[in-house]
């Protein structure tokens, strides 16, 4: 009889175990780190013609701690790419960028002539008066992911 009781007992605390496992799996879900705070604004599109296949959108984006801004997405193209635009020796140049640092309270511009995001595979043409939603991904220090989303009107100019 001393037997079972052993057995029983490593049972209950085998039980105990699992269940101090599940509550610690279910606090870490319900309470991630904190995400970063970070803000877009000034966001717009460029219009584009019937059969454009590119357009452009320009934002400016700013966040309160370190982070790296990895990618951009868009329901309005298949994919995206930040660029960079430099003048070298009287030539324009283009280039990917695959990444942008953000450095803590410092406001980084994507603007016509500089940096901007480019929208490839247009889903549809790019309307004045439209809108298109853009989800930013910022990646912290430590590897947290944060998705900072921002509407952005379709103009001709920023002033619009």
């Amino acid at each position: 009889m001393r037997g079972e009781g052993s057995a029983v007992s490593a049972i209950d605390d085998a039980r105990s175990t699992v269940r101090l496992m599940l509550v610690l799996v279910s606090l870490t879900v319900a309470y991630p780190a904190a995400a970063t705070e970070a803000a877009v604004t000034s966001a717009w599109v460029r219009p584009t013609v019937p059969g454009q296949p590119v357009g452009a959108a320009y934002f400016t984006i700013t966040s309160e701690q370190n982070v790296t801004l990895t990618q951009v997405r868009s329901d309005a193209a298949g994919t995206t790419q930040m660029h960079n635009t430099t003048q070298i020796d009287g030539v324009m140049r283009m280039r990917q960028l695959d990444r942008v640092a953000l450095p803590a309270g410092k406001s980084i511009q994507f603007a016509p002539g500089g940096m901007h995001l480019m929208l490839h595979e247009l889903k549809k043409r790019l309307q004045l008066g439209d809108t298109v939603l853009l989800d930013f991904i910022l990646v912290d220090d430590a590897g947290g992911q944060t998705v900072v989303q921002a509407v952005a009107p379709i103009k001709a100019t920023p002033a619009q």
